[in-house]
């Protein structure tokens, strides 16, 4: 455990990618395989479901640590950490030891979940007793469900790399899915040189796109990019081998079960085949939005009416495997023309439409008016691109909408995580309904560290009631901030929801009378 913590410290201390991979491959070189293969998980983005909730262990750690509740309060507004501040409080161990990551994970975390409370109980204190200050903020990280430091799998795959000489794609590959760190020899075959290891289901890395950031007309003639919509939905992979038909989403979860209709028409489809795609809410040949969509995604049953009123289908893009043979590497332009013979013919199973447009004008002209199909922009790419791994820079590019906009007071701050736990980073941002302040978003990235700094020190002086880690301050900050969709919802007090809200930029000129109304919010609401 103590090489995995101290492994946790050096990723969270830099934001220099080179040092933080480098550190990672050097944990891979020397930790045991069964360790090596949880730090894999559980640095490439897994969450063991919750075991214990942070309420209980912050009661059960002011009682260790013999704290008051208030005194405990306030430690945890000081840091901003829950796992930091009980790793902090808690007296020395009296009884220290080193177990493997492993061990903790699968013989004393895990088990605990569904156990009764004095169970949990008596084994966390027994834990806090056997380990020190470090390794136990990192215990309440994993018990909560709340572990997460600055690296992505594409990060982790380099540093597999570095420390095995296993190829990034072979990797990437066997990782995808539903890959399990509990099996014994989980790593050793994740890190095994021979290649020809795919399972059943297990889908190909996903090909991203690196957002358009300068005109379109400097990637040269039309002509030689293919031009699509660019859907909000759910980006996937439907696969079909031997009989089976699997659907894995982005973010490797296999959800064949929430889309029944998309994995019958699927069944139609010849064995060894892989179709990249958007699953979108559909109806009546147009999307019906996200807001829809999300009415379906992580539900375990699906009621008739909902599979009629949200019906969903597949708008696919590209092919992937083609009669049991990897076709990534053909051109677009090949795997396109191949791709006509599985999509188009249901009405579950849709080819992603292309944009006629015979110059750059008319491309531009055609990305303006996305919103009016239901699009969140274009997507360009080049005919000859094969399919890669990851994001993708010079052969596809996502040609995005310029966001909503609205300026809005910050009305409440908290602190954040990892190197930013020390400073107020997290916003709850309001507009105005009449005279009073609603809350309609919350926004945790766009500033720069300077800005950071410099509004934490406001913060601070201008506090008007704390609720634990959450401060009030004065409405007097107004920010622009830009999101991609809104929609209705009757669980917010605004009665609105956005999708990924950012701060775009600190309005300093501005006064908060100036800020926008929740009417001028509500009607960027598509009719």
């Amino acid at each position: 455990m103590r090489r995995f913590t101290a492994l946790y410290a050096e990723l969270d201390i830099t934001t220099k990618t080179g040092i933080k991979v480098a550190a990672m491959a050097r944990y891979f070189a020397a930790a045991p395989a069964r360790d090596a293969a949880w730090a894999v998980y559980l640095l490439s983005g897994g969450r063991p479901r919750r075991v214990i909730g942070p309420r209980r262990l912050a009661e059960w750690a002011m009682a260790a640590a013999d704290t008051p509740p208030w005194l405990f309060e306030e430690s945890y507004a000081a840091v901003g950490d829950l796992a930091e501040t009980i790793g902090l409080l808690l007296p020395p161990a009296t009884t220290p030891v080193d177990r493997p990551l492993h061990e903790w994970m699968e013989q004393r975390l895990l088990p605990l979940t569904g156990a009764d409370e004095a169970t949990q109980r008596a084994a966390i204190v027994d834990a806090w007793n056997s380990i020190d200050g470090p390794d136990r903020c990192i215990l309440v990280k994993l018990l909560t469900g709340g572990f997460h430091v600055g690296v992505s799998q594409g990060l982790v795959v380099r540093a597999l790399v570095q420390a095995t000489g296993v190829a990034a794609a072979t990797l990437t590959h066997r990782l995808s899915g539903h890959w399990d760190p509990t099996a014994t020899d989980a790593y050793v075959r994740l890190v095994a040189q021979e290649s020809h290891d795919a399972d059943l289901s297990r889908p190909y890395p996903f090909c991203l796109a690196h957002q358009l950031d300068r005109p379109p007309d400097d990637l040269g003639d039309l002509s030689a990019w293919q031009v699509e919509w660019k859907w909000d939905g759910i980006r996937v992979q439907v696969i079909r081998r031997r009989g089976k038909t699997f659907i894995w989403s982005r973010g490797d979860e296999s959800i064949a079960d929430q889309f029944p209709e998309i994995a019958m028409a699927a069944a139609a489809i010849p064995d060894g085949t892989v179709i990249d795609g958007e699953i979108v809410a559909w109806s009546g040949g147009a999307p019906l939005g996200f807001a829809a969509l999300q009415r379906r995604i992580g539900r375990t049953t699906l009621s008739a009416k909902l599979l009629a009123q949200v019906p969903a289908a597949l708008i696919a893009y590209d092919l992937l495997e083609h009669e049991g043979l990897d076709v990534r590497g053909r051109p677009l332009a090949w795997r396109r023309e191949a791709l006509n013979e599985y999509a188009g013919g249901h009405a579950r199973l849709l080819l992603s439409p292309t944009v006629d447009a015979r110059d750059w004008v008319e491309a531009t002209t055609a990305q303006r008016g996305a919103r009016d199909r239901g699009a969140e922009g274009l997507m360009l790419k080049r005919r000859d691109s094969v399919y890669g791994v990851g994001r993708t820079r010079d052969a596809w590019w996502k040609w995005k909408l310029e966001p909503y906009t609205v300026d809005a007071v910050m009305v409440y701050a908290q602190a954040g995580y990892g190197r930013r736990a020390l400073l107020h980073t997290d916003y709850t941002l309001a507009v105005w309904d009449g005279t009073a302040l609603v809350p309609f978003a919350k926004a945790y990235s766009g500033l720069t560290d300077a800005e950071l700094t410099q509004l934490d020190n406001w913060i601070r002086r201008n506090t008007v009631e704390k609720f634990g880690p959450v401060r009030m301050v004065k409405a007097e900050q107004v920010f622009e901030v830009g999101f991609e969709g809104i929609q209705r919802s009757s669980r917010h007090k605004s009665g609105l929801a956005v999708r990924f809200p950012r701060i775009l930029r600190w309005r300093t000129d501005k006064r908060p009378e100036d800020a926008d109304t929740l009417a001028t919010v509500r009607a960027l609401i598509a009719p």
